[in-house]
């Protein structure tokens, strides 16, 4: 989803079932280009970011491979026209639509639909 830079009083929300939409935080709260952490409702977190063009992403904010939730830290970017998130652990890439990491086949973490409301 993209959004104008002067939509700041939106909130974020996540899909986490068929109907069930939990609002994760403020659109002011992610600053293009940084990820936030939020605790979900089963006590796992997901890492929420805004990209430079407005694009909303949430994945699952542990990394698969040290199993911290630290990916909300990582480092934002793209190849070949797929945007990702890089661990600050041992930089793998993680695709921010599908979850899929881009460097280690048949690794994936989870990918939230995201919706500003």
């Amino acid at each position: 989803m993209t959004l104008a830079p002067e939509t700041t009083d939106l909130e974020i929300q996540l899909r986490l079932g068929e109907d069930d939409w939990f609002t994760a935080c403020d659109l002011n709260q992610l600053l293009p280009g940084r990820g936030v952490a939020v605790l979900l409702p089963d006590g796992s977190q997901a890492a929420l970011f805004r990209d430079r063009r407005g694009e909303l992403y949430a994945v699952d904010n542990r990394d698969p491979f040290g199993g911290a939730a630290v990916l909300s830290r990582g480092l934002l970017g793209s190849h070949q026209g797929r945007t990702f998130v890089a661990s600050p652990l041992l930089k793998q890439r993680f695709d921010l639509r599908t979850g899929e990491c881009l460097d280690e086949d048949g690794v994936r973490i989870t990918a939230y639909e995201v919706r500003a409301a």
